[in-house]
């Protein structure tokens, strides 16, 4: 046999011998977080229930889940023992404020534009009417309807509710 044949075979046996070994090492690391805990440290299962060492024994864990519960847990089903910020952050909503120096946002924007300028300034401007204006009558009789705008007004409310359903949808 030549090392070209070969070469196949020792690549594939190497690839299986590198991947059980990271899974060894992370099964170890695992065995080694289980086996450090101790009552008091915050925990998540691998089902994602958070709880509160108790106690531990050899192969089993009692957690505290709240006030009166008690649950009894394998080991193995420990899935992480968390800090105690970041248990108290999850499961308290207790932030650990890390920038306690940083500066302080206001809750509204009235000191974020304030500005030099005196508010005088800002009235001399022109003022901008973005309403329509009202139409003015040619007539010195604008106030009081004529006889020929009463029908107008009938016809065009005729029109609008004859065209309500379907011209447009053709």
């Amino acid at each position: 046999m030549s090392l070209v044949t070969l070469l196949p075979f020792i690549v594939l046996i190497g690839a299986m011998f590198l991947m059980t070994r990271s899974a060894k090492k992370k099964q170890q690391q695992a065995a080694n977080m289980r086996n450090e805990m101790q009552p008091g440290s915050g925990v998540r299962t691998i089902g994602g229930m958070y709880a509160t060492v108790k106690e531990v024994n050899d192969d089993t864990v009692l957690l505290d889940a709240g006030p009166g519960v008690e649950l009894l847990f394998a080991k193995n089903s420990i899935g992480a023992v968390l800090t105690d910020d970041e248990y108290n952050r999850i499961v308290h909503g207790i932030e650990h404020d890390l920038k306690s120096d940083a500066d302080v946002v206001p809750d509204d924007a009235s000191s974020l534009t304030e500005t030099d300028a005196p508010a005088d300034a800002a009235s001399d401007e022109k003022s901008v009417d973005l309403g329509k204006k009202a139409e003015e009558p040619a007539d010195e009789t604008a106030g009081e309807p004529t006889a020929d705008a009463a029908p107008a007004e009938a016809k065009t409310d005729e029109k609008a509710k004859k065209s309500d359903g379907g011209s447009e949808a053709k």
